[in-house]
């Protein structure tokens, strides 16, 4: 049984502009693995293919995101159809290709979208209250939308109630399923993930406790989130993002083949 798949390298194969996304897919995929936000070969992130209209690249359905590789990731268009892939079996997760594909269509500012089934996402997407904005974390997002649940996600019919549900917000809950963050970028996307998870299992840890909750007031939850608010700050995501890609190439840098 061998440790690692043998895929050759799609560098020469891409634009320069694609290789670089696709290097940073793979490590985004990485590090939400590192993390602690993977749910073995389930879940899915995606990020928009640079100058090719209506393409995207997904993971292939059956790699766990700790093997997740820039050759390994598959293009896919908005219709289903599968672009290029490397020579194995592997294919897209219908339910990945249901999600991803409404969001990038509907939302041409977004270049990567990230799903996951963590614990924490879950425990939350089944409150009635939703996500609270409980903590300096959680005050970030000025709106958590929800999307009522309706099964597994392999209806295209529910594409159209994916999108208006999540308008123009930056993270979503998908009630009784998990989470949902989008981004202009990889770095932002997988910031927003990061920062979702954290507000969700802190508020878990919270109710746990059994003491109710200090909740600060109104005003002050709006003045934090206006201080988050990208025309405000930078980014978030950018600036960390470097010092991720070395923290994954110092434990191992496959992610870039």
């Amino acid at each position: 049984m061998q440790g690692r798949l043998n895929i050759p390298s799609m560098r020469e194969r891409v634009s320069p502009e694609e290789w670089e996304v696709r290097v940073n897919l793979a490590a985004c995929y990485r590090l939400v693995d590192l993390y602690g936000m993977t749910d073995m070969i389930a879940n899915h992130i995606s990020a928009r293919v640079p100058n090719e209209e209506g393409a995207f690249l997904i993971n292939p359905y059956g790699m766990f995101y700790e093997e997740i590789t820039a050759s390994s990731l598959i293009k896919v268009d908005f219709d289903g159809n599968i672009l290029s892939k490397p020579d194995f079996e592997y294919g897209i997760n219908r339910a990945g290709y249901v999600i991803h594909s409404a969001i990038h269509k509907a939302r041409p500012d977004v270049a990567c979208v990230i799903h996951t089934h963590t614990w924490a996402g879950m425990a939350v997407s089944s409150l009635p209250c939703g996500l609270l904005p409980m903590t300096q974390t959680a005050m970030r997002f000025a709106r958590v939308p929800r999307h009522r649940y309706e099964g597994v996600v392999i209806d295209l019919a529910e594409q159209a109630r994916l999108v208006e549900d999540l308008g123009d917000a930056d993270v979503m809950l998908l009630d009784n399923h998990g989470l949902l963050a989008v981004g202009p970028s990889i770095p932002e996307a997988f910031s927003n993930i990061y920062r979702l998870e954290l507000a969700c299992r802190a508020q878990i840890a919270a109710l746990a406790c059994g003491q109710g909750l200090v909740m600060p007031d109104q005003e002050i939850i709006e003045k934090t989130n206006y201080l988050y608010r990208p025309d405000v700050r930078r980014p978030f995501g950018i600036l960390e993002w470097p010092g991720l890609l070395r923290r994954l190439a110092r434990r191992d840098p496959s992610f870039c083949e």
